[in-house]
């Protein structure tokens, strides 16, 4: 049984202890939000990014932040109650899984919450999404790959197929047909929903990785893990260092020279405009997003690009933020199998 870990004094608490009411605060007033994440805050992807960058918009704002990590993918609304009992103004539900027990849940409580993958559900004052799109960043990695493979195959491995996901494996095929038409793209689901199989990540990509890839672009929360352990220890079919490109988060403090880059989702900038917005009184207007031009959305560089082709991806860059090169968004899984060769792996 995962165990919740809930940090930072709730609202109601401290109200005790100071003998007042948490009810007490002014129309637009925001003390408090609290962010919810299926796996713990250090996994140096999708949810340390989401509980640092709540943090850091907290901060930014004099908002108070709870984090209850730890989660797992099973119900959470008793949890969602427990924080919007203790006085959080904003439930920010940092899983796919959470999009319909959470509305449920702000409804039945009376408090905003964010959700992603359901953009459909937006509702004044009370629900937003933010499916971030990091199409545009992996479009980039995408014309990355093509100019540095070796085999002229590069893999995708993603631990599931929800719409980001989809997103993004669409966008990665487009740059790499785009920059070189005769790459081959390989593609391997590990599960319908593996975001925290490790094992399972190492297994698919090391099949990947035999059928050709020397570059694997991975998609997997906790499983990106054993996707880069693979690739550290797989050679590529020409007997050369296969590489790996991540995404949403950093794995360089953990890199052992396989690291190419990884598509960077910067989650501040969303969380402070929701918390803004709450204080207008704007929230439920409109979905959040992530883009290059404020940088919530980057390529990462490693040492292992070389300075021309980082030089050529960084005008690739400009012209994709101008708008000189548009990215569409396609979140549906057909879109992607339209696009690539699915490998199994036993």
């Amino acid at each position: 049984m995962k165990k919740t870990i809930i940090t930072t004094v709730s609202r109601t608490a401290l109200a005790l202890a100071l003998g007042w009411s948490a009810t007490a605060a002014l129309a637009g007033e925001i003390d408090s939000i609290a962010i919810l994440a299926p796996e713990m805050g250090t996994d140096m992807g999708w949810n340390q990014q989401g509980v640092d960058a709540a943090k850091a918009a907290g901060a930014a704002t004099g908002v108070e932040v709870v984090v209850a990590e730890n989660l797992g993918y099973g119900d959470v609304r008793p949890t969602m109650r427990e924080l919007a009992g203790d006085g959080a103004d904003l439930l920010i539900a940092h899983a796919s899984g959470y999009n319909t027990a959470a509305p449920e849940i702000g409804a039945e409580m009376g408090i905003p919450v964010a959700i992603v993958d359901s953009p459909d559900k937006l509702a004044a004052g009370t629900v937003a999404d933010y499916t971030a799109s990091g199409s545009d960043g992996a479009y980039l990695a995408g014309r990355l790959a093509a100019k540095m493979t070796r085999t002229k195959v590069v893999g995708i491995v993603v631990s599931g197929e929800p719409p980001s996901w989809n997103n993004m494996s669409v966008a990665f095929a487009e740059g790499v047909k785009a920059e070189n038409p005769a790459v081959e793209v390989r593609y391997a689901v590990i599960g319908p929903a593996a975001y925290s199989d490790a094992a399972g990540g190492k297994r698919v990509t090391e099949a990947v990785i035999a059928s050709g890839a020397d570059i694997i672009f991975g998609e997997g929360n906790g499983s990106s893990f054993g996707m880069l352990q693979a690739v550290e220890t797989t050679p590529a079919v020409d007997g050369g260092k296969a590489y790996f490109i991540d995404v949403i988060g950093d794995k360089t403090s953990i890199d052992k020279g396989f690291l190419l880059s990884s598509v960077v989702w910067d989650l501040t900038p969303v969380y402070t405009a929701m918390i803004n917005d709450l204080k207008a009184g704007t929230y439920g207007s409109h979905n959040y997003d992530i883009n290059l031009a404020d940088g919530s959305l980057h390529l990462l560089k490693t040492a292992n690009i070389p300075d021309d082709v980082w030089a050529s991806v960084q005008e690739i860059q400009a012209q994709v933020a101008s708008g000189a090169i548009v990215v569409e968004k396609k979140y549906d899984a057909d879109s992607v199998h339209a696009m690539v060769t699915t490998v199994e792996a036993n």
